[in-house]
């Protein structure tokens, strides 16, 4: 188990950075339209230090909650150091979330204050910031409608205004640092408790791990409202001193990448094929593959593909949030890159296994970091525990009781197993929670009762681990499957739910919408073994039941598809 000296906690690493590198090159920014901001050290301690004494200012109660609603930014690093040089604690919020899960998580939090930047969409967010609700809009926020109201501050407005603060403040190494909130079953989110312990143990164990160091290059796009992303470039750029680089858009995403010139970097499976697909889009995999094997210029070949995609800097590639495919690994260590496995959640801080370079076994995830202790219960479910473990969930005693074994290990969750080397696969789930290829978390329960409001379906299940997005399985009335072979029947049904779905997305958060529903022809009964004795869905049967036609189902691209079609 690794340790610490006050030394390495984020805000006394911020300030060693700021001290011994301020001329070196910290936070990198697209602008737009080619434009490019950068802060040195000392330039971006500058301005988190006047926008920390402009909070301090309020005079908030020492621990206060800060809302940090954005996407990633320079602004957003800066702003969190801020939230923490004042003396209280960032509450971040997914850039993508409906007004609904907002205001849950501000109230819950009891959050004096939001921070806003850059959101994809700012309308759908907007009803949950309450008109009393004090804001900071950080450069190009899309809040914009909310510039001139009397509880709403500026941050270039802050900065020219506010003198920095001087001193340094530091704060203990248990006190609260963050609440990171994830999805709950009964649609209310649980907020996961972390210190400034969690920050120092994560950064210390990868910047150990992949040997970092400040002429590393990071690349950040994934949430920062996640904590894989705050682990995987916050806290290494806070402990290792590295450079970090940002997204502008979408549309610019390669073209960022590219420019960065990165030499780690962490996706999701998703993206990762994704990547493979452009490229086979211009280049059959066939001639690709003869054209790698080629002696004389296949290394030529592979730089070509690597510039391409951006990554021909990068020295360690890592995946998450899923497991990878075998022939994705094959493929990219075809090209010289070898990515690598990572697991972890919330709770634990985001990473606590990462597969080791030349030790990859495809369906395994490496062993756990020297800051985490990994076991499997009796029962087959993945217990972990460590300092940077959640301190537990705010305001929840009972949940955080549950989530820990008597002895204190933390439940995750997944069922899974140890191989002779102690690296992990997970072959399982112990709870209905699951989380698509995006690395989202998903409570199917809710989404259920939502969709089951619709008169002609007489039970459902959402489900979808692993894929991009969720879907439903619609078990019709018995009798009712016959009545709709009528082809008009049918396309009169089909309209109806099609309708239904869409009204049941729009109360729903992206990463929750159904990607379809799937009518089929079965009655789910105990006998069949799809229900309980109660009465409860057995998941994991009808999973396996219909596996072999998600493929199909998900390649039909419509909103309802029929099992027979």
């Amino acid at each position: 188990m690794n340790t610490i000296t006050a030394n390495e906690l984020p805000l006394q690493r911020a300030y060693y950075w700021e001290k011994t590198r301020a001329d070196d090159a910290f936070l990198t920014q697209p602008m737009g339209h080619g434009d490019v901001r950068k802060w040195t050290w000392s330039e971006a301690m500058e301005e988190a230090r006047r926008i920390a004494a402009w909070l301090k200012a309020q005079n908030f109660e020492s621990g206060a909650r800060i809302g940090l609603m954005s996407k990633n930014t320079a602004w957003w690093i800066m702003s969190d150091l801020a939230i923490w040089m004042a003396g209280y604690v960032t509450v971040p919020i997914y850039p993508n979330l409906v007004g609904e899960s907002v205001a849950q998580i501000l109230n819950h939090s009891e959050a004096r204050l939001c921070i806003v930047g850059r959101l994809d969409d700012w309308p759908a967010m907007r009803s949950g910031i309450a008109e009393s609700m004090p804001t900071l809009l950080t450069p190009g926020s899309s809040a914009s409608d909310l510039v001139g109201s009397a509880n709403c501050a500026n941050w270039a407005g802050v900065i020219a205004t506010t003198e920095p603060m001087r001193d340094s403040p530091t704060r203990p190494a248990d006190a609260m640092a963050t609440i990171v909130y994830t999805s709950g079953t009964t649609g209310m989110p649980k907020g996961a408790v972390h210190s400034f312990a969690s920050f120092a143990h994560s950064g210390k164990a990868l910047t150990d791990f992949i040997e970092l160091s400040p002429d590393d290059r990071a690349f950040s796009y994934l949430p920062l409202a996640h904590v894989a992303e705050r682990a995987i470039v916050e806290c290494t750029a806070l402990y290792a001193g590295l450079q970090v680089f940002f997204n502008d858009s979408q549309a610019s995403f390669m073209h960022d990448l590219q420019c960065a010139r990165l030499t780690i970097f962490f996706s999701v499976p998703r993206l990762w094929s994704k990547f493979q697909q452009g490229i086979f889009a211009e280049t059959q995999p066939q001639k690709l593959d003869a054209m790698l094997a080629d002696p004389t210029h296949g290394e030529t070949v592979r730089r070509q593909v690597l510039q391409q995609l951006g990554l021909d800097s990068v020295r360690f590639a890592g995946s998450g949030s899923a497991p990878l495919a075998p022939d994705i690994l094959s493929w990219y260590r075809k090209l010289g890159l070898e990515l690598l496995d990572g697991y972890g959640m919330t709770e634990n801080f985001g990473i606590t296994n990462v597969a080791q370079p030349g030790k990859v076994r495809p369906g395994y995830i490496g062993r756990a970091l020297p800051h985490c202790e990994m076991r499997i219960s009796n029962d087959g479910e993945v217990l972990t525990r460590g300092p940077a473990h959640m301190q537990g969930y705010f305001k929840d005693a009972e949940r955080t009781r549950e989530a820990h074994t008597e002895d204190g290990w933390l439940r995750t969750g997944d069922m899974g197993e140890i191989d002779e080397e102690g690296r992990l696969r997970i072959v399982g789930r112990a709870k209905e929670q699951f989380k698509t290829s995006k690395g989202k978390y998903v409570a199917p329960s809710p989404i259920e009762n939502r969709l089951a409001a619709f008169p002609r379906i007489e039970a459902c299940m959402v489900t979808g681990a692993s894929l991009a997005q969720p879907f439903a399985l619609a078990m019709l009335p018995m009798g009712q499957w016959e009545a709709l072979r009528d082809a008009d029947e049918r396309a009169e049904f089909t309209k109806a739910l099609a309708a239904h779905l869409a009204q049941v997305n729009e109360q729903l958060d992206p990463h929750e919408r159904l990607d379809f529903v799937a009518v089929v022809p079965e009655q789910w009964t105990v006998e069949d073994g799809f229900l309980t004795a109660t009465l409860k869905l057995k998941r994991n049967a009808l999973e396996n039941h219909y596996a072999e036609s998600f493929a199909r189902w998900l390649a039909a691209a419509t909103p309802v598809v029929w099992h027979d079609q």
